[in-house]
């Protein structure tokens, strides 16, 4: 964002020297940050600041590249930009375009351009590491060795098939090579189990607030965010609609989600967001299943989800209470007890995030393609009344679709969406 104390303006392309050239009367030598100043087609200065130059192919996009660091003022960046869209084969970046000629020229595989614009998009520390630990190869020699695997399979089939008479070719392969895809099916059901884990880390864990009118989950949404999201009253059935807030709790997002209250609805417009709030929980990773524990409402129906009963309005209490049966007894009015929900709510959601070196798919274009693969798969192994033709199309299905993942075969189809989440000038 301009004004800033640098903004940095990169060119990338056969252009590049030539550029350089014009505005600063050389080349400076690869990865040397040297100080320069920036001229104008006339003549005048621009700016002075520093100038870098990467040559081909040792560069992000594969292209000669520089990259003009300049003072961050509004005016000085605008002369740079309008100096440069002067030069013939120059024009402006689309969104994610240098990432997109760094997938083009080889430079990084599909799944690592996923990854850096998870890495740009981070929010919390948790999602940054997985960003991260996703920009390397590890996804790509998965997903390629499956595909060889296939591709043998697929090759040892096809040979029994086109010489069964030569004495080289094994007369029987259903001992080996379909029991070796039985177990490659499950390594893929595996890694496709962990998606979930992927998609807390990227999406947010999400936590929804239940209970009773007036338990005081609006108080707790409050107390829990810090600041007044919702609106608190003495009147049953105040909150119609969800609302949400984003914490970041030990460095992982959580979704935190106050529902109206579950009772035998008021009127039409209350029992739409009693539906809301149910359904709501049902998809939860976890629900906050909240109690007045000065005078409880139990209600049925509560979603067989992970659930940490609490029991709230503690300053209310007169004496003892009977809090059995709470994981949490606070009160979100005084914030008594809601350092330890804080504590119970972080150890839930760090319980999902991945170990260190964990491979997961962490988009939903990976599982959908995963999912294909394991399909086309059983297909090929379970049908064995088949033609073994027909199974062996199965297996080259399956390679496809795993080759599709990180950009090996016929991704052109996919490429304007991917790269369009990123920002200008990546």
């Amino acid at each position: 964002m301009l004004p800033s104390g640098v903004a940095v303006v990169r060119v990338s392309g056969t252009e590049t020297r030539n550029v350089l050239h014009a505005m600063t009367g050389e080349v400076p030598p690869s990865r040397y940050a040297k100080l320069t100043t920036f001229r104008g087609r006339d003549g005048s200065i621009l700016d002075r600041g520093l100038c870098l130059f990467f040559p081909a192919p040792a560069s992000f996009t594969g292209e000669d590249c520089a990259e003009l660091h300049l003072h961050g003022g509004r005016a000085v960046v605008s002369a740079i930009l309008e100096c440069l869209s002067g030069f013939s084969g120059l024009r402006t970046a689309e969104a994610g375009e240098f990432t997109r000629r760094a997938f083009l020229n080889g430079k990084i595989d599909l799944t690592g351009a996923e990854a850096l614009s998870d890495l740009i998009a981070a929010e919390t520390e948790a999602q940054r590491r997985f960003a991260l630990a996703n920009s390397g190869e590890a996804h790509r020699r998965l997903y390629e060795s499956w595909r060889q695997r296939l591709i043998r399979s697929r090759a040892m089939i096809e040979a029994e098939l086109d010489f069964a008479d030569e004495a080289d070719v094994p007369g029987s392969i259903s001992g080996t090579i379909w029991g070796d895809l039985q177990n490659l099916v499950k390594e893929i059901e595996g890694h496709i189990a962990g998606y979930q884990s992927a998609e807390i880390i990227r999406e947010g864990f999400r936590v929804v607030i239940l209970g009773a009118p007036n338990a005081g989950k609006s108080s707790l949404l409050n107390a829990l965010a810090r600041r007044d999201v919702a609106i608190v009253t003495d009147e049953p059935g105040t909150t119609r609609d969800i609302l949400e807030v984003n914490l970041d709790l030990g460095g992982v997002k959580v979704v935190l989600a106050d529902t109206a209250g579950i009772r035998e609805a008021g009127g039409q417009v209350e029992a739409i967001g009693i539906d809301r709030s149910l359904q709501r929980a049902r998809e939860a990773d976890l629900v906050l299943l909240l109690e007045d524990i000065s005078a409880p409402m139990p209600f049925n129906g509560v979603p067989d989800r992970p659930t940490i009963r609490i029991g709230n309005k503690a300053d209310l209490l007169e004496g003892k209470a009977d809090v059995a049966g709470y994981d949490c007894v606070l009160s979100a009015k005084t914030g008594e007890g809601l350092n330890l929900l804080v504590d119970l709510l972080r150890k839930a959601a760090e319980a999902h995030v991945p170990q260190a070196g964990d491979i997961l798919p962490f988009r939903a274009r990976h599982l959908a393609l995963l999912n294909e693969a394991v399909e086309a798969l059983t297909l090929a192994i379970e049908r064995h009344d088949e033609d073994l033709e027909l199974r062996a199309e199965n297996l080259r299905l399956a390679a496809t679709a795993l080759g599709r993942i990180h950009g090996k075969i016929d991704v052109e189809d996919l490429l304007d969406a991917i790269f369009s989440t990123f920002c200008i000038g990546k």
